[in-house]
């Protein structure tokens, strides 16, 4: 993508401006709203996969012997939460690889569940979000349920 006068160009050469943010007013998951979500998701995980690569050097680097027992307890303690928090992101940029699958199959922005658009605020707020709201309580609640026996 080429950057333009204030705007990057799509595949398909039409424009989107760097200020875009998609409307209700506007078609559901017309040109510019994939590209909008499409560039959200590869910023994301641009910036998740930079701090799992920042992690991995500290964590090489802080190989350290540390006499005090307390003081290497509270380190090794510290690496567990690292690499756990890590492990949450990678889990997180396998979801951003399945956004990504669905904008190029089209099935992006419709629930998994009833087929329905997801609303656009949801899909802004969580981009990796496969059901609509309604249906992600529905799913929680019976989840809770469940959980519960």
């Amino acid at each position: 993508m080429t950057e333009t006068f204030g705007a990057k160009r799509m595949k398909q050469g039409t424009f989107l401006p760097d200020d875009y943010r998609p409307a209700d007013d506007e078609p559901f998951m017309n040109e510019r709203q994939v590209e909008y979500f499409r560039r959200k998701l590869l910023d994301w995980k641009s910036e998740l996969q930079a701090g799992s690569r920042d992690t991995i050097e500290a964590l090489q680097d802080g190989t350290r012997n540390i006499p005090d027992v307390t003081d290497r307890a509270s380190e090794e303690t510290d690496r567990a939460l690292e690499l756990r928090t890590r492990d949450r992101q990678r889990k997180l940029v396998s979801k951003i690889d399945a956004a990504l699958r669905r904008i190029d199959d089209g099935e992006f922005g419709y629930c998994s569940v009833t087929g329905d658009p997801i609303s656009l605020k949801r899909l802004d707020a969580r981009p990796i979000a496969t059901m609509s709201l309604e249906a992600q309580e529905k799913h929680e609640r019976r989840e809770k349920v469940h959980r519960d026996d």
